[in-house]
């Protein structure tokens, strides 16, 4: 069966039509995944060999959200020293409030809005929205409650299903329209009195926001009572029920902005979102997740307060501060929920149903897709990993290019037998091939040589890949001599050490994970042994 080369478009007409009414009718939620996604690397694309490839293949910009982990991609990464960052006190928190929206110029709506979005981005990141779906938020009159408010509403949009407690309810244009666009989302408002004594039977997650650092006094009904329930969780815990877990917005509800947990009896949540700058309370918190968020910070208020904060990782909206949480390995473990795979659904050629897996990942916007897991062994039998780039695949093979000094052409020159591995963890799946490898043409080799950046193509020549070198800055020096020696834009000549190599399979595997650990395995074994021109499938147990 022979694709067409528009073969891969045609088939993503129907998405492009999906996120397009996605966008149009959904503005809150394509905004909040404009923030919240980082710009994409590069593009990477197949080059197709000489010989004919099934359709070249370009990545696409746009990105879904596949995974049964949780809606928000894992990109949050920087974790800072908190020895280091700056704290505010009341004083300076207020100071720099008055600031931004005084001769800075921004509104309460904007900030609040940021503030939100930090919180939800925080949430998201740490707790899926599998496991801990039900999300209740209370808020207090002011605008620590306010930012409960548009965190709920982000949430909404991130997949997790949010309740909203708002005892006491501000009477601002800017409040009454934060609780309509809640109302128009079908999101439930619930009063003390419909709460559960033990919260943690209907809610997954708590989000503290009823007070922040421009408190003072004593907590009046029904916060006290509401911050005496949170308090009560911990007992939950120390008799091992399974309870919910709190996320305090800026300042953990009835502590000191500065001294904290005064008497000892208040709050302890589990995740604390610290906002603009961590308040000098924040110093006190013993929970196990720590961030800073309100990316808004000009560099007028850094200098003037000399705030030392941790940069943002891509486009995140918050980062994390101090140390990640320690875990039990072998406890940790994801329930795949994905259709399931049956033999009459796939087809009968495996490099056909490649092609349609493969597309499945790029419209899922997965990081460099055409990644694969390359083994080999040479003639001693000692396997060896690395992960490659697929640069093309037809009937022939699959295709990646490398220096014929490595690790890899030396195993490969001893044993041509060699095994590829994709997996696209935001599909659930994985795809196993085996077969036997050949070096291209020195054509093809050529050709997809010069298809590269000149920067790449000096890079092959100025690094002997797998060799012993003395350190990073010699490779650098060999890199800058071979680009003041090219500097004329004269075409670089391939290294003669340098080449495609193309995998002829004889077997795949195409895996889906599916709950409890029932996987589906689907098998393509060649109907004869010196014969690939057809193939039988086979089901593989898990």
């Amino acid at each position: 069966m022979k694709l067409e080369p528009l073969t891969t478009i045609k088939k993503m007409l129907p998405l492009l039509t999906k996120y397009k009414a996605m966008i149009l009718t959904h503005y809150s939620s394509f905004i909040t995944h404009i923030l919240s996604t980082s710009t994409p690397a590069a593009s990477s694309p197949l080059h197709p060999s000489p010989k004919g490839f099934i359709g070249s293949i370009l990545r696409r910009k746009f990105r879904g959200y596949c995974s049964n982990r949780g809606v928000m991609a894992s990109s949050i990464k920087v974790v800072q020293n908190p020895d280091t960052i700056s704290y505010l006190n009341q004083r300076e928190a207020a100071e720099v409030d008055e600031i931004l929206m005084g001769p800075l110029g921004f509104s309460v709506d904007q900030l609040m809005e940021l503030a939100g979005l930090s919180v939800a981005t925080a949430i998201a990141e740490v707790y899926n929205v599998k496991d801990y779906n039900r999300v209740l938020t209370i808020c207090g009159p002011g605008n620590n409650g306010g930012d409960g408010l548009v965190a709920a509403r982000h949430l909404y949009h991130f997949g997790y299903k949010p309740f909203v407690c708002y005892p006491k309810r501000t009477a601002k244009p800017l409040y009454t329209g934060l609780v309509t666009q809640l109302e128009s989302l079908g999101i439930p408002f619930l009063s003390v009195d419909d709460l559960p004594i033990n919260l943690s039977e209907d809610f997954n997650i708590l989000v503290d926001a009823m007070f922040g650092f421009s408190f003072h006094g004593t907590p009046r009904p029904p916060f006290d009572d509401l911050i005496r329930r949170l308090v009560n969780l911990q007992n939950y815990n120390e008799i091992n029920q399974k309870r919910s877990v709190i996320a305090s917005i800026d300042i953990p509800s009835g502590w000191h902005v500065e001294e904290g947990d005064v008497v000892g009896d208040g709050i302890k949540p589990d995740m604390l979102v610290s906002l603009t700058a961590p308040k000098l309370c924040a110093k006190k918190f013993s929970g196990t997740h720590h961030f800073l968020g309100g990316r808004f910070v000009p560099p007028s208020i850094i200098d003037k307060f000399k705030l030392h904060l941790p940069p943002y990782p891509g486009t995140s909206m918050c980062v994390r501060i101090g140390k990640a949480p320690q875990v039990d390995i072998s406890s940790m473990r994801e329930n795949y929920i994905s259709p399931e795979l049956k033999e009459e659904d796939v087809e009968p050629d495996p490099y056909v149903q490649f092609q349609k897996w493969f597309d499945d990942a790029l419209a899922a916007g997965l990081k460099e897709p055409n990644a694969m897991a390359l083994c080999t062994a040479g003639k001693d039998g000692k396997p060896s990993s690395r992960m490659v780039l697929l640069k093309g695949f037809d009937k022939t093979g699959f295709v990646w290019y490398t220096n014929y000094g490595s690790r890899k052409a030396k195993d490969l020159s001893e044993n041509a037998n060699a095994s590829l591995l994709f997996y696209w963890d935001g599909l659930n799946r994985q795809v196993r091939i085996e077969g036997s490898v050949q070096k291209v043409s020195e054509e093809e080799s050529e050709s997809y040589f010069h298809s590269r950046p000149r920067g790449s193509q000096i890079g092959a020549i100025a690094s002997k890949q797998s060799s012993v070198i003395p350190g990073r800055d010699f490779l650098h020096q060999e890199y800058k001599d071979l680009e003041t020696k090219y500097s004329d834009g004269a075409p670089i000549p391939k290294p003669t050490n340098w080449g495609g190599y193309r995998l002829k399979p004889d077997f795949f595997e195409f895996w889906q994970g599916q709950t409890s650990r029932l996987h589906d395995r689907l098998c393509y074994f060649p109907r004869e042994a010196d014969s690939t021109s057809s193939w039988k499938i086979k089901r593989l147990a898990p």
